[in-house]
């Protein structure tokens, strides 16, 4: 049984259309997901973008009666909320940090060395600033007043 050369013919044109669709989408797949891969290496979903842009933190010095940079000072920060406390020590150059603050929840910062305290202070939900910084000047124990700075 010969095939009819008109049959062959159609048939090897429909081989021949569905071989060039296969290769014009593979190619468009192929382009889509190269350009797609940087979005895919950006890191962080939106969840962690969202929680980072609500975070703040503070840094400051302390320094001592002396006016020299307070080393070994206890800095104290208070959740006004939970009232959980946070402590950092200072190093060689007297400075303090704390990060991932909340933006929605006031905080209250003491500093102590030895004998000598600074003016407790706080960081309102009003100060909108990423990064507070807040110095803290330490004075003999009788000559500490509150100080709310904002």
């Amino acid at each position: 049984m010969k095939s009819n050369p008109r049959e062959l013919r159609y048939e090897e044109g429909v081989q021949t259309n569905l071989l060039a669709k296969s290769v014009r989408i593979v190619a468009v797949l192929a382009v889509a997901m190269v350009c797609a891969a940087p979005a895919f290496g950006q890191g962080k979903t939106r969840a962690e973008r969202r929680e980072e842009a609500s975070q703040r933190s503070v840094t400051g010095m302390i320094t001592g009666v002396d006016d020299k940079p307070a080393v070994g000072a206890v800095v104290q920060l208070k959740d006004m909320r939970t009232l959980q406390i946070r402590s950092f020590i200072t190093q060689t150059d007297g400075t303090y940090h704390f990060y991932e603050l909340k933006n929605d929840i006031d905080y209250q910062l003491t500093a102590r060395s030895g004998e000598a305290a600074g003016p407790m202070k706080t960081l309102s939900v009003f100060d909108t600033r990423k990064e507070a910084i807040l110095n803290f000047k330490l004075e003999a124990k009788h000559e500490v007043k509150n100080d709310e700075k904002k």
